[in-house]
């Protein structure tokens, strides 16, 4: 079971082993087979190994890791940070939303102030 704080009733967030696993990846810099990313996230053996490798294909077909064969098995590699998940899947809840100004408002007037003020700077650094 993991233990991270933020875990609820010992379960990850929505999208946590999937970010654990990149930045596993990521700080790796290079590629690992899935053994050497469970003993990565999970050193306690609180993760199993088809958990990862479930993850591993799902990223992969997200195109968020590399994919290698190296004989039975396969070695991972990280194209993405878990910033760039997160957005995509915020992109694609927007995408489908038929009332994406009302999502958006809600989205902004549900931010903390601090967040906001990130996102006022953001968006004129995109407009400049």
């Amino acid at each position: 079971m993991n233990t991270d704080p933020g875990d609820r009733d010992g379960r990850r967030p929505p999208g946590g082993l999937e970010a654990a696993i990149l930045t596993a990846l990521r700080e790796a810099g290079r590629s690992l087979t899935p053994g050497q990313v469970r003993d990565l996230v999970a050193p306690d053996g609180g993760l199993s190994y088809s958990a990862v490798v479930t993850t591993l294909i799902r990223l992969h077909k997200k195109q968020a890791v590399t994919r290698r064969r190296e004989g039975r098995s396969h070695r991972y590699g990280a194209l993405v940070d878990p910033a760039d998940l997160v957005a995509q899947r915020m992109t694609a809840l927007l995408q489908a939303e038929p009332d994406r100004s009302g999502v958006l408002r809600r989205f902004v007037d549900d931010l903390a102030a601090e967040d906001e003020q990130l996102l006022r700077r953001l968006l004129d650094d995109a407009t400049e």
